[in-house]
C-alpha cells in the first residue's frame, strides 16, 4: 500500500523538545471561543491573559470581548502590547490575578499551562488543543480522570495552523477543539462549534500578520 503524502496528511504539529511550537493560531478561532462557547461569561467586564502569545493572533481577537487582556510569550515575536515572560516560572508578573487564562500552548506542555493556568485564573481557563490531546493513559490518570474539563468544545471545520506563519489559504489534516476549565463545574459538556469561519474570519487579520513580520 503507497504512503499517502498529501500536504495536508503531511502536515503534522510535532515539534522537537527545544522547540518554540510556533504555530500561530487563527484568530476567527478566537472569536468563535468568545461566541460560540463563553457566550454567557460575561466577557466584557472581565480580563484575560494569554500566556504564549506568539505575534498576538490570539490576543488581539480577545480584545474585542474582554475588558482587559495582557499578552505575554516565552519568546519576543514583537507582539504590540505584550511582554516577554515564562508563563510556568513561579514569579506572577501581574498585579492582579485574571479572570480567564487563555492560550494555545505548546503542545508538549500543555499540562502544565493546564494546571497553572486553574491556579491563576478566578473563573476559567480554555486552551485551544489537537483533539488528539483528549487521548492517552498518562494524560487520562494525570489530568482528566482528576481534573476533567467544563467543556469539550470540538471544531466542525478545519483549523488550519501552520508553522512559522498565519495563512488563509493553508490546509490541515489536523483537529482542534478548544478545552475549557470552569471554576465550579465538575461536569463535562460536549459541544460543537458550528462552521463560523465565513463569518468571523476578517482580511484585516492578515494584513496585521504582514505587518509584525515585515
Amino acid at each position: 500500500m503507497s504512503q499517502n503524502t498529501s500536504s495536508a496528511v503531511m502536515q503534522q504539529r510535532s515539534e522537537p523538545h527545544d522547540s518554540l511550537d510556533d504555530f500561530p493560531t487563527q484568530p476567527w478561532a478566537t472569536r468563535a471561543l468568545c461566541e460560540h462557547v463563553l457566550a454567557g461569561c460575561y466577557l466584557r467586564n472581565k480580563t484575560a491573559w494569554e500566556p504564549a502569545c506568539n505575534r498576538g493572533h490570539m490576543s488581539a481577537p480577545l480584545m474585542e470581548y474582554f475588558g482587559a487582556v495582557w499578552a505575554s510569550d516565552i519568546h519576543d515575536y514583537g507582539a504590540p502590547g505584550s511582554f516577554q515572560h515564562d508563563f510556568l516560572f513561579p514569579v506572577m508578573p501581574l498585579s492582579e490575578d485574571p479572570d480567564w487564562i487563555i492560550s494555545n500552548p505548546p503542545f508538549r506542555l500543555a499540562e502544565q499551562f493546564i494546571a497553572k493556568g486553574r491556579e491563576i485564573a478566578t473563573e476559567g481557563v480554555a486552551m485551544i488543543v489537537r483533539t488528539s490531546f483528549l487521548e492517552g493513559v498518562g494524560r487520562f490518570e494525570n489530568l482528566f480522570s482528576k481534573n476533567p474539563p467544563s467543556i469539550v468544545a470540538q471544531f466542525s471545520e478545519r483549523v488550519p495552523m501552520v508553522k512559522g506563519r498565519l495563512t488563509a489559504t493553508g490546509s490541515t489534516a489536523t483537529s482542534y477543539c478548544w478545552l475549557v476549565w470552569i471554576k465550579g463545574v465538575t461536569n463535562t459538556k460536549l459541544v460543537w462549534i458550528p462552521p463560523c469561519r465565513k463569518k468571523l474570519e476578517r482580511a484585516e487579520d492578515y494584513a496585521a500578520y504582514r505587518e509584525v513580520a515585515a
